[in-house]
């Protein structure tokens, strides 16, 4: 398997968006035909390319990918789904910023990461999914009770990554600010790394035409460097609340980086306008 080298580096001074975002365009709402969006990904240049981590791909498309490109991986069937998808893009050529997997039985969830964690281990002893590949476990969208933290202790004993649900086509896809801080507040708990998927457009919350209740990755960011920091949960909730940059801006936020890793994004062209209003690009 190709090496993927991560684009953001908080050691070496990186601004704290950089490799912030990963290109998820063939993805609803925006839903690109699979070329154009290899097309853009390709073509960037400047802070739109140094924003992008990689490009979220079905493992369903990865015949259709050129060698070379760093995908995150989506994998659409069950733990079984792990090792053919590692298997294509070694063959391929193809750098693996990362797996993502959902969880399907709601009802034994920590069972289902259990057997994630085995497929994971057995393509690994196997050699086609190298050891650092980060491999991201999306959780149930509901408010963490006992199973859901169960589940996240097997991911955490593992050393794999949460994904967490942010959003998608209807009001009741976007979780609560609450329910969002408790979701940090679990992963954190147990040192584990996330990303975050729909309905991170712009930098911060807003709600929509549709009246769905958007996060900002600004605030999301921001809130986990509060919650890192020791902040309560009212704090953390009030961090996601927020609708004014200003104080957000001189947390540490490329220190955060290290807990919420990127979020995936099916517009490039939101984000980058945000973040040219609020820092210098």
């Amino acid at each position: 398997m190709s090496t993927f080298t991560e684009p953001f580096s908080a050691s070496s001074g990186d601004p704290f968006w950089v490799g912030l975002v990963d290109d998820a365009a063939t993805f609803p709402p925006g839903d690109a035909p699979l070329d154009a969006a290899l097309t853009a990904y390709a073509d960037r240049a400047g802070p739109a390319a140094r924003l992008v981590r990689s490009l979220v791909v079905r493992d369903t498309d990865l015949p259709q990918v050129p060698a070379g490109t760093p995908v995150s991986v989506v994998l659409t069937g069950g733990a079984g789904q792990v090792h053919g998808p590692a298997q294509l893009c070694q063959r391929r050529g193809l750098p693996v910023a990362g797996l993502e997997i959902a969880l399907r039985d709601v009802d034994d969830p920590a069972g289902n990461a259990r057997r994630v964690v085995a497929a994971v281990d057995a393509a690994r002893g196997e050699g086609v999914l190298d050891e650092d590949t980060p491999v991201f476990v999306e959780l149930p969208a509901v408010d963490p009770a006992y199973s859901w933290l169960a589940a996240a202790d097997e991911v955490a004993a593992a050393e794999l990554r949460l994904k967490l649900r942010t959003g998608g086509l209807d009001p009741d896809a976007f979780p609560t600010p609450e329910r969002l801080a408790a979701w940090i507040d679990a992963a954190l708990d147990r040192e584990l790394p996330f990303k975050c998927t729909a309905g991170l457009h712009r930098a911060l919350p807003h709600v929509d035409a549709d009246g769905c209740a958007h996060h900002g990755f600004l605030t999301l960011l921001a809130a986990t460097r509060v919650a890192f920091d020791g902040g309560s949960p009212d704090d953390v909730v009030s961090t996601l609340r927020r609708d004014d940059p200003t104080d957000l801006l001189t947390l540490d936020l490329a220190g955060a980086r290290r807990w919420f890793t990127s979020f995936g994004s099916c517009s490039i062209d939101e984000p980058l306008a945000d973040l040219r209003e609020l820092v210098s690009l």
